[in-house]
């Protein structure tokens, strides 16, 4: 069910971390340094403040053909005809996302153990984001991490594109990839960056990088 698109270099926005720039701002700026899948995550606006601007960071990415996935909400994903939808384990079920959104969107599931892959309805999905890999203040509802090892099982259970999140940055990204990683999810290491489009294009060239070492 696999779509054609690209995950390297993910970024999952928060309105916080922007500081006093527009989430449009930050995420246009992404995009010009290397961002190539967008997840627009927004936990305490109106719908009507989601859904406007979903329709507003959609129209940005369109001329870049850079998906927008949206976190949780598939009542937005089907008010702006997103590309795709996220949802994590307490979120709606994956079979009930993809009857609603149709074959040919983007669905991508969080998994935060090996249990939560097993119990997964995999052939349904496009991608599984495995998280948290280390600790971050963006991520609080989380028992604990998953590390390398907890990748690298995760990575023998599926051939999914994998994506990793949770505490990545510059200094870590490499190890990740090596692990099996197809794509790694970034929050404060662009959101809260002084400058977005250089941050993305140096995390985008240490994943190059990386998956160049690895094959």
């Amino acid at each position: 069910m696999a779509k054609h698109f690209s995950l390297d270099l993910y970024l999952v926005t928060d309105r916080a971390l922007c500081g006093e720039r527009s989430v449009e701002s930050v995420v246009g700026e992404a995009v010009a340094g290397g961002v190539n899948i967008v997840q627009l995550r927004e936990k305490h606006c109106s719908t009507r403040e989601f859904i406007d601007l979903a329709g507003r960071i959609k129209a940005l990415l369109a001329p870049y053909g850079v998906p927008l996935i949206i976190n949780d909400r598939l009542d937005v994903a089907l008010a702006v005809d997103a590309d795709g939808l996220h949802v994590g384990q307490k979120d709606i079920a994956a079979a009930t996302a993809r009857r609603l959104l149709g074959r040919n969107k983007i669905l991508g599931l969080s998994v935060e153990s090996v249990l939560d892959v097993r119990a997964a309805d995999l052939h349904l999905l496009d991608y599984i984001s495995a998280s948290p890999i280390y600790f971050t203040p963006t991520k609080t509802d989380c028992s604990r991490e998953l590390g390398l090892a907890g990748l690298r099982l995760v990575r023998a259970l599926t051939d999914l594109p994998l994506v990793a999140i949770g505490g990545l940055n510059a200094a870590n990204i490499a190890p990740v990839i090596e692990a099996g990683a197809d794509s790694v999810a970034v929050v404060s290491a662009i959101c809260a960056a002084p400058d977005p489009q250089a941050a993305a294009a140096d995390l985008a060239a240490l994943i190059r990088d990386a998956k160049d070492a690895r094959t």
